[in-house]
């Protein structure tokens, strides 16, 4: 899937706040039918831009990581978005079993976390984001690439 990718548009962010305003800004470009992936170690800050972005599209409540339940359903504005969190997927072939195909049909708005580990059963998403530490003390370097034309039209909503 990352050969076939554009270059990243790369953001340094130096707080929990700074991550969450960057999932408010993917969402107010994307609206409500996107499907991201994030892939980064432990601890880098992926479920705070997911809870960025779920609250920007208006959800009130507790976002937590779908770490131990494999995936958060949120009702957003009566759509539903689903947060997968696929690190304890033993085996991609897990994903046939709960129905994944019918998460991604339709108007999705899908994040999933850890979506290495999901295989070749997962559709090419709108956008990769890649979240790593960086050099500079306590900051997080996110790379954003489009994987769709959507995903073009999000990246390019967020740079203007």
């Amino acid at each position: 899937m990352k050969n076939d990718l554009k270059k990243p548009t790369v953001k340094v962010i130096a707080s929990e706040a700074e991550m969450e305003m960057l999932g408010a800004q993917i969402a107010r470009a994307a609206g409500s039918s996107c499907v991201f992936y994030l892939d980064g170690p432990l601890g880098a800050g992926k479920t705070v831009l997911a809870r960025g972005y779920i609250r920007e599209l208006g959800f009130i409540g507790s976002v937590k990581s779908p770490t131990f339940t494999l995936v958060e359903p949120y009702d957003v504005g009566g759509v539903i978005l689903n947060h997968f969190d696929l690190y304890r997927l033993n085996d991609p072939c897990e994903l046939e079993f709960i129905g994944i195909d019918d998460y991604f049909s339709g108007e999705a708005n899908i994040i999933v976390e850890w979506a290495e580990k999901g295989g070749e059963f997962l559709p090419t998403p709108d956008l990769y984001i890649s979240l790593d530490y960086s050099s500079q003390c306590d900051s997080r370097e996110v790379g954003l690439i489009s994987a769709t034309n959507f995903g073009d039209e999000i990246l390019l909503k967020m740079s203007s």
